[in-house]
């Protein structure tokens, strides 16, 4: 069964979708680690009896060394994959070595579009809306060295209504999040995803 760490920076409603689809079946969460100390996901992982940590920026002297620690707990751990569900700092390329192919990131928006240095949560929505786009969705990628830059995994689309606003566009985006995410990490833990450059494939449907 694979061994998961999971990253969160707030409500933590993905890691929910993860814990309920994949946690004691396909693969197991062993740690969930957040860099706010306020963040609602890890009362859901504790409330599920899985182990959490706070590794909060501002204890460390710069940002590797921050990350540096979280590497250290996934390894403490025996992680296998790390999972970011609305993680919101950037992976060094430290991070990304440690992990390579190793960690999947799910984006609100439907990469290359709207991706990238800037676009993050609501900021996302408000381009999407803005451009005046008629299709957006979600991304699940592994990480690499880039923002949002890595091989796309699996999409997932919605429509765009003449009177949506960034607000119900997160609500349909998230809507799909809950179960493309999950679905992807099973998929990886059941090793049906492979990775050939910037081209995955997966040898199950969703």
């Amino acid at each position: 069964m694979t061994k998961i760490g999971v990253l969160v920076s707030g409500g933590g409603t993905n890691l929910q979708a993860v814990m309920d689809r994949v946690h004691h079946s396909s693969g197991e969460i062993v740690v969930v680690i957040a860099n706010n100390a306020d963040a609602y996901g890890l009362t859901r992982a504790q409330n599920s009896g899985i182990p959490t940590a706070v590794v909060l920026e501002s204890d460390f002297e710069d940002y590797d060394a921050f990350n540096a620690e979280i590497i250290r707990i996934l390894k403490d751990k025996s992680v296998e994959l790390v999972v970011l569900a609305g993680y919101m700092k950037i992976i060094t390329p430290a991070f990304v070595e440690a992990y390579p192919n190793k960690i999947i990131n799910i984006h609100p928006a439907l990469i290359p579009s709207f991706c990238g240095e800037g676009y993050y949560g609501m900021h996302v929505h408000e381009a999407v809306i803005d451009y005046g786009v008629k299709v957006t969705g979600a991304t699940v990628h592994f990480v690499n060295e880039e923002a949002d830059a890595g091989p796309i995994i699996a999409q997932k689309t919605v429509e765009v209504a003449d009177d949506d606003t960034p607000e119900s566009i997160q609500k349909k985006v998230l809507e799909i999040e809950h179960t493309l995410l999950p679905w992807v990490v099973e998929q990886y833990c059941l090793g049906h995803i492979t990775v050939e450059g910037r081209k995955t494939k997966i040898t199950s449907k969703q």
